[in-house]
């Protein structure tokens, strides 16, 4: 018996390996080269008069863009590059938080069924508004952030072939790393199903999906964003659309969630060596994504309550 949901979980965990690697390696692939090119630059440029509006400074769309077309260590990396006070940190680290490696999380949230402009479109709004109520309230933070033991060095690379073979190995490492999380974790997750730990999951937190609008069937889509991140969480998701009979709006609305909060941990903890406060962070992210949620969830449901009342309506109608 073991051995058998080994075998099935192993099989599960290379296929969706192979899944998200033929989405994850050509774009990681694209966007590091991108890195050694004038494009992004180009783009910060093109962003910085914005900045203010933001209360940052036009340096900052540096780390902006390059955090959003690659990960939050690449924005971190280019956050080093300069000196930013404590609130300008804490700005662009709540901001990468809510937005970051978009290219290859909203692709991979169309293989789940969620169109990419919506998880795009939430991210980025929430970054900027986020950015910009924050900029309002907090008038402190001006002294400059002390970013402590790190330093930034990055190896100057010299020609094309180089380039290129520095964005393989990126995206090779990418697809390595990916790998050493989802096949353990779907082996992980074909015990959790067969042995009926998934029920009792769901029933424990159900009380949260049900204060979110949600389903209890959509508990381990959360729990799978929460701790992994929605690029290595997309495995589970995908899973779980397949086998838990989790609804296209319920599936919607746990991400809406998680473009709000996921990786909470790990996402929280990158930002602790550039001397900013973490645990506003966290209760920002969560608090938000409870509120967002919860929000859309009543106003969806309620419609969705409405219609069918308006069926049953028409229906009795047609009867008479």
């Amino acid at each position: 018996m073991v051995t058998g949901i080994i075998q099935r979980g192993l099989k599960q965990g290379a296929l969706l390996t192979w899944t998200l690697g033929k989405v994850i390696f050509p774009i990681t692939l694209l966007i590091t080269i991108l890195r050694y090119t004038p494009f992004l630059q180009w783009i910060a440029d093109l962003l910085a008069p914005m900045m203010k509006w933001i209360g940052l400074p036009g340096e900052a769309a540096v780390p902006l863009v390059i955090g959003n077309a690659l990960n939050l260590y690449a924005g971190i990396g280019a956050i080093l590059s300069f000196e930013f006070t404590v609130k300008e940190v804490f700005l662009m680290a709540i901001m990468l938080s809510f937005s970051h490696n978009l290219f290859v999380e909203s692709v991979v949230a169309t293989r789940v069924g969620i169109s990419w402009w919506i998880v795009v479109g939430v991210r980025v709004a929430l970054a900027i508004g986020s950015a910009f109520v924050i900029n309002l309230v907090w008038k402190g933070g001006s002294e400059f952030a002390q970013y402590g033991m790190i330093s930034k060095s990055e190896q100057a690379r010299e020609g094309w072939f180089d380039i290129f073979l520095q964005g393989f190995q990126t995206a090779s490492m990418a697809i390595i790393q990916l790998a050493a999380i989802v096949i353990p974790l779907m082996v992980f997750m074909q015990f959790f199903r067969e042995l009926g730990w998934m029920n009792k999951m769901s029933e424990w937190l159900s009380p949260f999906t049900k204060l979110l609008g949600m389903d209890k069937n959509t508990s381990m889509t959360l729990v799978a964003g929460l701790t992994i991140g929605l690029a290595y969480g997309a495995g589970l998701m995908i899973q779980a659309v397949k086998e838990d009979g989790v609804s296209k709006k319920d599936m919607y609305l746990a991400f809406i969630f998680l473009v709000s909060c996921h990786a909470v941990v790990e996402d929280t903890l990158v930002f602790i060596p550039l001397g900013i406060p973490v645990w506003p962070l966290l209760i920002i992210r969560v608090t938000t994504a409870i509120i967002l949620t919860a929000g859309i969830a009543f106003v969806w449901n309620r419609n969705i309550r409405r219609q069918r009342k308006e069926q049953l309506h028409d229906h009795s109608y047609d009867t008479i």
